[in-house]
């Protein structure tokens, strides 16, 4: 557990925390890209460590967050087959639909499975031919490579009974999207150590060199998130709008090529919906034509089905840095994470979830 100790040093923490301090004149806001970051910042209370005119916001680096509610609703219909096997991640068992969740679907006896790898729903399909498995394919380019491998081999293997249903996005949409909003205060990003891992950092000198904003790809320990704020800070302040490499440890500038070769294969750039902010231009993936046979959607007809998202729920505005989960009137009182209004309180990377957990005082409207 040695870089766990490393990078969560009290010491090391302590000197980047200091080095902000001496290089800061001016107020700047910075956001973080991904839901773990959020998490590490809430948990060891980072943001609380940093000088008053450095704010942090949270961004929508929650792929479980910003999955929209027409396709949870699409993924119940599915799970609610009598002839279906849906297999999923965890964490999207309890995002609410708009009127039950696929966790309600598994106790009114549909057959709704947790894996640990799409390759496990692939195993399952063969193991079941007379049942439709399918699996949910949710995530940022982090996932994107096994997603795709789990198509690539069904393919391979002549499995007809497999499909998944398709909920990845981008992070380099996402970023222009909070950039090019008129409600934008973000002056820097930190951006997700994990996605870079696969995919590099050059998508996002283009992004820098036109916003005239600081990124710096950074991980997810106190250590690292402190340096890269310190990256991040001194940019600032020298004026200068560069793509720099804090998770060096991890990241490569070109990323990683045989998994970008392989999610090429299997997947196209489309548009696609955000829960709580609207469609982004070529911020999804989808299944080529090649793979097409595998898209869910199609093979059980909900392509067409949509839904309006809640009202109350203000999670868009969370996603995009506008609010914090503590200004929401309803945080800590009528949503809760076992009676949520929105993704970002049930996911285990949703900033409501992290305040929650680590920061439930702020709640207004506390019962006297």
């Amino acid at each position: 557990m040695k870089f766990i100790d490393e990078y969560r040093d009290g010491i090391a923490s302590n000197k980047f925390r200091e080095a902000i301090e001496r290089i800061t004149t001016r107020e700047w806001t910075l956001m973080e890209v991904c839901g773990g970051q959020t998490h590490s910042i809430v948990k060891f209370g980072i943001d609380e460590l940093l000088p008053d005119k450095i704010t942090l916001v949270h961004g929508p680096g929650c792929p479980v967050c910003v999955t929209p509610l027409e396709l949870i609703d699409k993924a119940i219909m599915i799970a609610s087959g009598p002839k279906a096997i849906f297999c999923s991640f965890g964490d999207m068992l309890r995002v609410p639909g708009s009127e039950m969740d696929l966790l309600m679907v598994k106790a009114n006896g549909g057959d709704v499975r947790i894996v640990y790898s799409p390759l496990d729903a692939v195993r399952i399909a063969r193991e079941n031919p007379d049942k439709e498995v399918v699996f949910f394919a949710v995530g940022f380019e982090t996932t994107a490579p096994a997603n795709a491998m789990a198509v690539h081999q069904a393919k391979q293997l002549g499995v007809k009974n497999f499909s998944i249903l398709v909920s990845h996005v981008l992070v380099p949409p996402a970023i222009e999207a909070v950039l090019s909003s008129p409600q934008n205060r973000v002056q820097a990003f930190l951006a997700a150590g994990h996605v870079c891992t696969v995919m590099g950092y050059t998508e996002y000198e283009p992004i820098a060199k036109k916003y005239n904003v600081p990124i710096v790809v950074t991980g997810f320990e106190p250590v690292d998130i402190l340096q890269g704020i310190y990256m991040c800070v001194k940019q600032l302040e020298e004026g200068r709008c560069e793509v720099e490499n804090q998770y060096a440890r991890s990241v490569r500038k070109e990323g990683n090529l045989p998994a970008q070769q392989l999610v090429q294969e299997v997947f196209r750039i489309v548009p696609r919906k955000w829960r709580g902010v609207g469609e982004i231009p070529e911020s999804g993936l989808a299944l080529t034509e090649a793979y097409d046979e595998f898209d869910a959607e199609k093979r059980f007809a909900v392509a067409a089905y949509t839904a309006e998202e809640p009202a109350e729920c203000i999670s868009g505005l969370i996603l995009q840095g506008i609010k914090k989960p503590n200004e929401c009137t309803a945080f800590g009182t009528r949503c809760t994470p076992e009676h949520p209004f929105g993704a970002t309180m049930v996911s285990n990377e949703g900033a409501c979830a992290a305040y929650y957990r680590y920061r439930r005082h702020l709640a207004k409207n506390k019962a006297a």
